[in-house]
């Protein structure tokens, strides 16, 4: 009889390797779902892995790392603190959406200034309105002991509500002939975040990476950092040591929202150009794979963060080259915290092989 047992103190072999074993078992299972749609297993995984890097047209794809990586490292960074502090924040998809509006309203009002200044109180604008769409959470949590969980998942479909209506109402391009969405931001240079679109470089990408070593910083180097980190690991050990639980939820869902909202501001202020009714694609959703398979870490948010964007680009080949549907790589993506949180259960248990009594 297999039965699993309790570690005496979690395995860090284990938690270090959960990681690569959960990639591994993706690309295995992965393999099989393609082979049942029909496609060849070993070329569908190595489209999705060799061509974006080594391929005939890598030139083209490696910049597209940085773009699709950057939001997904900048969200997974603030969603990690609230999670090592068991504050679990899973509307960054919504802080996401009001960034970005925010962000480019700001930009859109000063239309067609041309000044230094515009894109500095876009992005203030975009850390702004993620901050206070995630205060909304916050708030309740402090003082009426709601679940940040459900209030902020559910506030996601009020956001996107918003960017419709935006898209169709306030921000819409008087110039754009009737169609919905916003002025194009990239035509538009003080309010633009590229810096080099040939090389896939905008300020997201710089944001990302400043917010790598804050959080690596804070995590390892600030009294603040071991408040978060203690109170995850023991809450009754964080309140004996004076840890304020309320200030570490508004500073946890806080931060992550800024920086989720700041995501949201360099992705339609670059990449996505315009505020749209589908600008959003599931950063949001996406980070919390990222945040995990990084195992909290900054600088394994960083890795986690270049692999996710390695299967949104090589899923994008293979949709293109194999004919692979898009849900397929969705479910593939999907598989990947799936076994992650499976494995996971290694680092706390061991499994044992028992012989069964006999009656």
């Amino acid at each position: 009889m297999i039965v699993l047992e309790k570690r005496p103190q979690p395995s860090r072999n284990w938690s270090m390797a959960t990681p690569l074993v959960a990639v591994l078992a993706t690309m295995f299972f992965g393999g099989v779902l393609f082979a049942v749609l029909g496609k060849n297993p070993a070329e569908a995984i190595r489209t999705i892995f060799w061509e974006p890097l080594f391929g005939e047209f890598a030139f083209y794809y490696r910049p597209q790392l940085l773009v699709k990586g950057a939001p997904l490292v900048l969200i997974a960074i603030g969603l990690s603190l609230g999670f090592r502090a068991g504050i679990w924040n899973i509307g960054a998809e919504g802080q996401y959406i009001m960034g970005a509006i925010v962000g480019a309203g700001v930009g859109l009002a000063f239309y067609p200034m041309d000044s230094f200044i515009v894109f500095p109180l876009m992005v203030i604008g975009g850390a702004v309105g993620g901050w206070a769409w995630a205060m909304i959470p916050a708030l309740l949590k402090v003082k009426f002991g709601t679940n940040e969980i459900l209030v902020s998942l559910m506030l996601v479909y009020v956001a996107e509500q918003l960017l419709a209506s935006m898209s169709l109402g306030l921000l819409k391009n008087p110039e754009g002939f009737g169609f919905p969405g916003s002025r194009n931001l990239n035509e538009y240079a003080s309010a633009t975040s590229w810096i080099n679109q040939d090389v896939g470089m905008h300020w997201g990408v710089a944001f990302a990476f400043i917010a790598v070593i804050f959080a690596y910083v804070l995590l390892n180097r600030h009294m603040l950092g071991f408040h978060i980190r203690l109170t995850g690991e023991a809450p009754r050990a964080a309140r004996f040591a004076g840890v304020k639980p309320a200030r570490l939820i508004l500073f946890c869902l806080g931060t992550s929202g800024a920086l989720a909202g700041l995501a949201g501001l360099f992705e339609v202020a670059g990449p996505a150009g315009q505020i749209s009714i589908d600008f959003n694609i599931g950063y949001g959703f996406t980070a919390i794979i990222v945040a995990f398979l990084g195992r909290l870490h900054p600088v394994g948010i960083l890795l986690a963060g270049g692999l996710m964007a390695l299967t949104y680009i090589g899923g994008e080949i293979a949709q293109s080259q194999l004919g692979l549907p898009a849900a397929a790589i969705q479910v593939f993506q999907g598989m990947l915290l799936f076994f992650l949180l499976a494995l996971d259960i290694l680092t706390n248990y061991r499994i044992r092989v028992r012989k069964s009594e006999v009656a």
